[in-house]
């Protein structure tokens, strides 16, 4: 498994309920993606530092999606250039499944 954490600056700080709001314009595209488990959007406290934190298959799936469209994207959404950082993963701890999974 693979953690991918995306992080960009925004031009100005936003509330809570404002990134909830900018988070949920773009969550359904991250439905049915292939390889991709899970996503958390994120919010530093700074309040100007968003990104997300991805659990991936495998780093291949990942790096499929972060292309220089994505990247277009994120600079033409929110003015930014987004930077994206990958760690293995090889155990996950799952309590809402109660289960522990490992790369085999």
């Amino acid at each position: 498994m693979i953690v991918a954490i995306t992080k960009f600056q925004l031009p100005s700080p936003i509330t809570p309920a404002e990134a909830q709001q900018m988070f949920l314009s773009t969550a359904p595209t991250y439905q049915g993606v292939q390889g991709l488990f899970r996503k958390h959007y994120i919010l530093w406290e700074d309040r100007k530092t968003v990104g997300g934190i991805y659990l991936w298959n495998s780093r291949a799936e990942a790096e499929a999606s972060y292309t220089e469209c994505w990247k277009a994207f994120v600079r033409d959404k929110y003015g930014a250039e987004p930077s994206v950082t990958y760690f293995d993963s090889p155990v996950l701890v799952d309590n809402i499944a109660g289960e522990i999974i490992s790369d085999e």
